[in-house]
């Protein structure tokens, strides 16, 4: 009996100095995966844009900070739906999230129509931070039916034309591209809207389905429609802006864990000035863009600003005008303090 201890001794002795017994195998309890929570994002930009290259970032951000359990696939330049039919699709939850303009849908926003009037934003940082004030103050029932994000908006617009603008009478019988509340800008001004989303609107150009458009500086550049227009009039005295959302499915937002949904909100409220960076970097750049191109820019006079100011003026009494019960007085003061107070 002592000599069978004695070889068991020696046997483990051996194994240990032969280095056999130096790693005992130690087996880990494997951890469960964790599943993503997927999600699909619309973002009508082309995937160049600065806006659509924010929305990409903004959405890696997300998934980095929820430590990996949501995926969002983002699908650019309209691939997944069309910009005018972004925002009813996430409605009905065939896409989960989606960014384009209010506009796009006419009649589906009349409050927040304020926002894309000719109340003179000085660039897209104003006119972004001024929306995302005005939807949160006023909080509109339109809106309600999905869960809005945050929402960002261009910089004053322009008028980009084949044929040199010089006077409010040239604009008359102009074929202008516009979209939403901007069609009764054109009207006001005398010229023929046209509505179309930006997408559209460098084919309408090059085939002469429009002679002009209302736009930001930056869609010369960021949806190359420099390339088909040879003169931009200085029509920043007017200075409308269009208001665009970046809004999250009602049932699917509500699905969301806590700590998740808490991580989309305060992104969400980082990209706010992100997005408005983006748009006077990209004002900035468009007008060295269209320098370098030799297109006209074309300024306007101080006598001629006035008229363009008060034609316009037409189309805010024709907002306040409606008699639907809806706080338009209200919401339009405040829009214009807040673009005066942020201004400075």
């Amino acid at each position: 009996m002592l000599f069978f201890s004695m070889l068991l001794i020696s046997i483990y002795v051996g194994l240990v100095a032969s280095g056999c017994g130096n790693k005992v195998e130690q087996i880990k309890p494997s951890l469960p995966e964790i599943t993503p929570i997927r999600l699909t994002y619309s973002v009508f930009f082309p995937p160049t844009h600065t806006q659509c290259k924010l929305a990409e970032s903004w959405a890696k951000e997300i998934e980095t900070r929820t430590g990996r359990k949501v995926k969002i696939a983002l699908y650019p330049g309209s691939l997944l739906t069309k910009a005018e039919q972004c925002y009813e699709r996430v409605v009905n939850g065939d896409i989960d999230i989606g960014m384009s303009c209010f506009a796009y849908t006419p009649r589906r926003f009349p409050l927040l129509e304020v926002l894309d009037l000719p109340l003179g934003y000085p660039n897209g940082m104003v006119a972004t931070r001024v929306a995302n004030e005005i939807v949160k103050k006023f909080q509109p029932e339109e809106i309600k039916d999905v869960h809005l994000l945050y929402v960002h908006a261009h910089g004053p617009g322009i008028l980009a034309s084949k044929k040199p603008v010089r006077t409010l009478e040239d604009l008359k019988g102009l074929r202008i591209r516009c979209t939403g509340f901007v069609a009764k800008i054109v009207e006001k001004l005398g010229g023929q809207p046209v509505v179309m989303t930006q997408s559209e609107t460098y084919d309408a150009l090059q085939g002469g389905i429009v002679d002009a458009t209302f736009c930001p500086m930056e869609t010369l550049k960021g949806w190359r429609q420099g390339e088909v227009i040879k003169y931009v009039t200085d029509s920043r005295c007017i200075g409308y802006t269009t208001a665009m959302f970046v809004v999250i499915n009602k049932a699917k937002w509500e699905s969301l864990p806590q700590d998740i949904r808490d991580v989309f909100t305060k992104v969400s409220e980082e990209w706010v000035d992100k997005h408005g960076e983006g748009w006077l970097k990209d004002d900035e750049e468009a007008i060295k863009y269209i320098m370098e191109m030799a297109r006209e820019i074309i300024p306007m006079s101080v006598e001629e600003q006035e008229k363009w100011k008060n034609a316009v003026q037409l189309s805010v009494q024709d907002y306040l005008s409606v008699n639907d019960g809806l706080p338009r007085a209200e919401i339009l003061a405040e829009t214009q303090r807040l673009i005066q107070d942020l201004s400075r």
